[in-house]
């Protein structure tokens, strides 16, 4: 099979359209298409290296209109940055038409010792203030996993209680808690459930991962039922991947999804090129 039979085949018509155009050297439409999904970039792993003024930059020109700073990335957004500089990021997200969703900390609730739990709940009520000072639309945190000879439902519970603190603190600012579904054992959907339950308020959110765990204990549609309330941000890994996308954005629109789709993939070294196509895909797995 040539390329332009496997492009077309794999991510429709509309994408090889766009693709075509591209090559061709004519302009793409940079605005996401009316009635679709928002989507933008985590700096984890594409921008990691890029600073404020380059994310910006890139993400207009590909059609991306939103970003999530991870932490430990070269742009430099973390609790220590002082007041004058993070008044010049939300200034610089201000003046652009790129939208600051949020910060991706990793901040998480697991551990045996309540001292190293502890810490995670203040760190993450500092991260909210950053949030704050910013202009950032929400704060991530993530469980990481469970602890070998504590029970699993006390660990489900000390994380649920933990969330909803920092959710609390969050909420006096307006700023969203999202949990993203992460962790070898804490990303299955049975172990979440528990999680939002001992979590529950009104500023709790969760950030769905698109991990091959959605499509276990029952499928997709059984897990997407679990949390379809508290979707506040999507994380997507490459559009290539083995995964009923056509579905999920179906789904997505069906709750009239209002949030953010954030790619979270490698970095390349023509990234500008590499976010064209994912925006036409992307784009064309909604058709």
């Amino acid at each position: 099979m040539d390329r332009r039979t496997f492009i077309a085949g794999s991510i429709g018509v509309g994408a090889a359209a766009a693709i075509s155009r591209e090559a061709a050297g004519q302009k793409p439409a940079v605005a996401v298409k009316q009635g679709g999904l928002l989507l933008g970039t985590v700096t984890y792993n594409l921008a990691k290296n890029w600073d404020i003024d380059t994310i910006i930059k890139n993400c207009k020109e590909t059609g991306f209109t939103g970003v999530e700073l991870r932490t430990t990335h070269a742009h430099g957004v973390e609790i220590a940055l002082p007041a004058d500089k993070r008044q010049e990021v939300r200034q610089k997200f201000a003046d652009s038409p790129v939208k600051l969703v949020g910060l991706g900390t990793t901040c998480e609730y697991h551990a045996a010792d309540q001292a190293v739990v502890k810490k995670n709940i203040e760190e993450t009520k500092a991260w909210f203030t950053l949030a704050k000072d910013v202009g950032a639309g929400g704060v991530k945190v993530r469980p990481n996993g469970l602890v070998q000879g504590v029970p699993e439902d006390k660990t489900l519970e000390q994380i649920g209680v933990s969330l909803k603190e920092c959710a609390a603190f969050g909420a006096q600012y307006g700023i969203p808690l999202r949990l993203e579904i992460h962790g070898r054992d804490t990303a299955r959907f049975p172990r979440i459930k528990k999680i939002i339950q001992h979590a529950e308020h009104p500023n709790f959110y969760v950030c769905w991962n698109c991990n091959g765990e959605d499509l276990e204990d029952g499928g997709i549609k059984t897990n997407f039922e679990i949390v379809k309330n508290r979707i506040g941000l999507v994380h997507l890994k490459d559009l290539y991947d083995d995964y009923p996308w056509r579905e999920f954005f179906q789904m997505l629109k069906g709750i009239n999804y209002k949030g953010y789709c954030l790619a979270e993939i490698s970095e390349s070294s023509d990234p500008v090129r590499l976010m064209k196509y994912y925006r036409a895909a992307f784009e064309a797995l909604q058709v």
